[in-house]
């Protein structure tokens, strides 16, 4: 008896021992649970691997840099689509996938978002959109309905400010906010002038524009309204402040992406909510969601090949059903595969995946920047002007430069 426990313990010793130990890092702070359990389930189905979760959840650019020069870069890596995804691949720190049978199940039109010198180099996950979250009770007791266009936007919040009410939760405090409405604005306007994301990121590129190209008396016009219509204390309010606000009815509205209206319902589950385009415009026609692929995993290239493999499994898994139900469900985000179930979602998720299918959408231009350009001159530009510390022209010349530097 005594031989056959140790042979049992040597047995389990020797199973630890090659039991490969991932760490996931991620930036999405919203719902940690929901990613929690999405990987204990993982693991419970491949006890022979393990997953640490490391959070950044604000300008993780500096630490992630850093790792990687020491190569020492988390084995699973949530990044934001687009320019971090192209940036990763080109000094080499993530694998290229486009031969892994998980990317066949990707929708065709998130696979750009990971595309750099035509291969794949990471798993689109969730298509997320940026718009106005509104209370849909709130708005009733007031006689609103959602906005359609930018003149009912301004009659909106006439009437809940004469009826005493602060229209949007604000949140200044942190500067990815404020840095993604700035783009907004600038996206919308960019399309008023008929300049699609495409040319205006090439153009900036190769010196031949400025970001000033739009009309910036009506983006910084558009930018100070949002503010003026914030909680006097925005500029002291975070991500979990502006949440409760609006969780709690003091706030009828904010302007956030969709996981912002998972963690509200997170707060305050009897939340009856809806999503709808920021409305730049008078013409219905050019009001549009602004959405696309957010976030993405990837592999790290310094990791052994063992942990690669097994890396390589979780993301297969993922596109399992029972993965996307804890996805959808649990995690409360939207998913890029083909055929994905989204009828346990809330309506604001249907609507932004109804709107974005019957009207198209404004691309997420600010996952194209250039990474430095979106995390200083930007987050920091937009945040600084809405503080009163910097002028609009000082934002364009100070974008312009680091554009210029970055190139």
């Amino acid at each position: 008896m005594k031989k056959a426990i140790v042979v049992i313990l040597l047995v389990l010793v020797a199973a630890f021992s090659f039991a490969q130990k991932l760490e996931l890092y991620y930036y999405k702070q919203e719902n940690q649970e929901g990613l929690k359990k999405l990987v204990d389930t993982f693991v419970r189905q491949n006890p022979s691997i393990s997953i640490d979760l490391l959070i950044i959840p604000n300008d993780a650019d500096a630490t992630m840099a850093a790792r990687a020069a020491m190569g020492k870069l988390s084995e699973i890596l949530q990044m934001q689509s687009y320019s971090r995804v192209f940036e990763y691949a080109e000094k080499g720190y993530v694998l290229d996938l486009s031969g892994e049978p998980v990317m066949s199940k990707v929708i065709d039109s998130a696979k750009s978002a990971v595309t750099w010198n035509g291969k794949q180099w990471a798993l689109p996950m969730d298509f997320a959109g940026i718009g106005i979250i509104y209370n849909k009770d709130m708005f009733k007791t007031y006689g609103l309905n959602a906005p359609g266009t930018y003149r009912d936007l301004q009659r909106i919040t006439r009437t809940l400010k004469s009826n005493g009410v602060t229209p949007y939760a604000g949140l200044l405090k942190e500067n990815w906010s404020i840095g993604h409405f700035i783009t907004l604005a600038h996206t919308n306007l960019l399309a008023a002038k008929d300049i699609s994301v495409g040319q205006f990121i090439a153009d900036m590129n190769a010196g031949r524009t400025s970001y000033g190209v739009v009309n910036t008396n009506l983006l910084f016009a558009t930018i100070d309204q949002y503010v003026e219509n914030m909680d006097s204390n925005a500029a002291e309010m975070s991500w979990d402040q502006q949440q409760a606000s609006f969780a709690g009815g003091k706030s009828p509205m904010m302007v956030q992406g969709l996981w912002s209206y998972g963690a509200a319902i997170g707060t305050n589950p009897k939340l009856d909510a809806g999503f709808v385009p920021f409305p730049m415009f008078n013409d219905p026609r050019m009001v549009k969601f602004y959405a696309d692929v957010d976030s993405c995993f990837g592999i790290s290239a310094q990791a052994s090949p063992d942990k690669q493999a097994a890396a390589k499994k979780f993301l297969s898994w993922l596109s399992t059903p029972e993965a996307v139900k804890i996805w959808t469900t649990d995690y409360k985000l939207t998913i890029s595969f083909k055929g994905a179930d989204l009828s346990s979602m809330k309506p604001p998720f249907v609507e932004l995946m109804t709107t974005v299918g019957t009207q198209g959408a404004y691309r997420w231009a600010f996952s194209m920047y250039p990474t430095a350009v979106f995390e200083d001159a930007v987050k920091n530009g937009a945040q600084a002007y809405a503080f009163k510390k910097k002028s609009a022209e000082a934002v364009i010349a100070d974008i312009d430069r680091q554009w210029r530097e970055a190139r």
